[in-house]
């Protein structure tokens, strides 16, 4: 009788795998002006092989998704914010001619008609999902991130350092790494309190006070960019970064000390890691103009895991959307 309950929650809601999508470009061996490869969004289901979606793009840096429909995607690229529908076989381009080159986008969990998304010139957001736009914040934005627990505040960097607005981004307040390019921002899933912050040559920056302030986390790839940050939601002391030279770093013990774990890779030039939300230990790495690369042992060992020659900007888990 337990196993027949345990069976029937599981096929509602706890146990949904989920489905890996990548931004990418197949850029080894491409020259500008000949036939651009598939590239854009490619999507591998919890059982299944890797698939290109929709358009092939050139330029998807991040991706979103609806949380009351997760077939319903959001794009952040060169040509606007993109929202797919019908499994990722349409596209809308919500933004105007006034805006190109976006870099980052977050989805407000809690009032999913609420999206932002930094740009080469500033931060916008939406309200009623994509119909009006208000631009809250007038300089370059590489990352933004909402928390999810409390709708309308955010943690936003680019140029100069990290800032925390507790008003929808209406005001700011500098929240540390002055001086630093911000490149990834990332919430822990276990501890909606602890940040980490990648950046440009100056190394992790952490927060513990719930992103009031961001302080030095030490010195793992100072003098080098670091452009991923992954959480493993399986495990809450485990974290992995991707940079260009250290390549996968992980942490075991909540970012006190960091192993590079680069054995099985052909290059220490990775630009996004994720771990898999089903499979304790299962982490993907994209290393640059290789391929997207996968371990079984959080990054102990990798061999290859498809999309040859890619770049592979940024890696996204969403859940499979109920039939």
């Amino acid at each position: 009788m337990l196993r027949c309950v345990l069976i029937l929650v599981c096929s509602i809601t706890l146990c949904a795998e989920s489905r890996l999508y990548t931004c990418m470009i197949t850029s080894r061996d491409w020259v500008v002006g000949s036939r651009l490869p598939l590239s854009g969004i490619f999507v591998k289901p919890a059982a299944g092989d890797w698939r290109h979606v929709g358009f092939n793009h050139p330029y998807i840096v991040a991706l979103d998704y609806d949380p009351r429909d997760p077939s319903t995607l959001l794009l952040a690229a060169g040509n606007g914010l993109i929202r797919t529908t019908g499994d990722g076989e349409k596209w809308r381009i919500l933004t105007g001619n006034d805006v190109t080159e976006l870099r980052d986008l977050a989805v407000d969990t809690r009032s999913p008609d609420t999206i932002y998304f930094g740009h080469t010139a500033g931060l916008r957001v939406t309200h009623d999902g994509g119909v009006t736009w208000k631009e809250l914040r007038g300089k370059y934005t590489e990352s933004v991130r909402v928390d999810r627990t409390h709708s309308g505040r955010l943690i936003a960097g680019g140029e100069d350092g990290i800032f925390v607005s507790e008003n929808g981004g209406e005001t700011w307040a500098r929240a540390g790494a002055a001086g630093y390019s911000i490149l990834h921002i990332e919430q822990s899933p276990h501890d909606a309190c602890r940040w980490l912050v990648a950046t440009e040559r100056g190394g992790l920056f952490a927060s513990g006070d719930c992103g009031k302030t961001f302080e030095s986390a030490g010195n793992l790839a100072v003098g080098r960019n670091l452009y991923d940050i992954a959480f493993d939601p399986t495990t809450p002391q485990r974290i992995a970064v991707a940079g260009w030279g250290p390549g996968v770093a992980v942490s075991e013990d909540g970012g006190k000390t960091w192993q590079l774990r680069n054995t099985g890779l052909p290059t220490p030039d990775a630009w996004s890691v994720s771990f898999d939300p089903d499979h304790a230990g299962h982490l993907y790495a994209g290393i640059h103009e290789e391929a997207l690369y996968v371990s079984d042992d959080a990054g102990k060992h990798w061999r290859p895991a498809g999309l040859p020659g890619s770049i592979v900007y940024r890696m996204r888990w969403v859940p499979e959307a109920r039939r």
